[in-house]
């Protein structure tokens, strides 16, 4: 059987010296320092979590605010073309209307001119005709 001798004891309690004295001075700061490591990487990881949300939110509203963006250029844009194509109307309306009225004004000139191209004519004529009958006459 079991002989329990004065050595047994010896090594019973140098058992119980060492394993307190490695608990306070080897134990305790190692499980401490693991305590704080995984406290540590626990941080770390949340703190990645974190950014990688704040990441996605701004992702996101530079998202919106581009398609905010392009839809007041959008927008813009279409103003804009219907303005330039108001103007184009309104300049070639303009543009129409001052050339029927050249046309108008050089037409009344043609006519003025044909008229007293006419009116010459018709004296020309009168005395063409008064030469000629006096010539006539004559012979």
């Amino acid at each position: 059987m079991l002989e329990l001798n004065k050595w047994f004891f010896v090594m019973a309690a140098n058992f119980f010296i060492l394993f307190f004295i490695l608990n306070y001075l080897l134990f305790k700061p190692l499980l401490k320092i693991f305590k704080e490591r995984e406290d540590t990487v626990k941080n770390s990881l949340d703190a990645a979590k974190d950014m990688t949300n704040r990441r996605e939110e701004g992702i996101a509203r530079l998202n919106r605010e581009l398609v905010e963006a392009r839809n007041r250029a959008k927008e813009t844009f279409e103003t804009r073309k219907a303005e330039g194509l108001q103007k184009q109307k309104e300049i070639l309306s303009e543009a129409g209307a001052e050339a029927s009225e050249i046309l108008e004004k050089a037409r009344s000139e043609i006519r003025a001119e044909a008229e007293r191209a006419r009116k010459s004519l018709r004296v020309e004529v009168d005395k063409f005709s008064d030469e000629i009958l006096r010539k006539l006459v004559r012979v």
